[in-house]
């Protein structure tokens, strides 16, 4: 996905852009998605791929979203040094988003925790169309 600085800049807002853009972290605990318990899907902010979804999530008590698994194919993984550490930084495989970090540290069978953070993600609730 080719978009221009000014293209992200015109289509989020300051928050999002500061976070998915240029690499930035919400402050923890702040995200509108921590506590989301609704069934459904994580999308992204930038180009709304589906990245996650609501059965993979968990509470990991470190103040963003957390998920054991991305959506196979879904989010791309680049190593990050920067603020004197090692860490695995998780992008959007489309646009190329920053999204949060992987760490293996989560509950089984995947051991891993997708640290996320909430404004780079849309959530989508499933619809449930009861049988009449």
């Amino acid at each position: 996905m080719n978009k221009t600085e000014q293209e992200w800049r015109e289509q989020l807002t300051d928050e999002q852009y500061r976070v998915t853009r240029q690499k930035g972290t919400e402050y923890p605990f702040s995200g509108t998605l921590l506590h989301n318990k609704d069934t459904g899907s994580y999308h992204c902010v930038c180009c709304q791929q589906p990245l996650f979804d609501s059965a993979d999530k968990f509470d990991s008590g470190c103040g963003w979203p957390s998920f054991s698994k991305a959506i196979k194919g879904q989010v791309k993984y680049e190593r990050d040094t920067s603020h004197g550490m090692e860490r695995i930084e998780i992008l959007c495989q489309h646009c190329d988003a920053h999204l949060g970090h992987v760490f293996d540290d989560g509950p089984a069978p995947t051991g891993q925790r997708y640290c996320v953070n909430s404004v780079s993600l849309l959530f989508n609730q499933d619809v449930k169309i009861s049988a009449e």
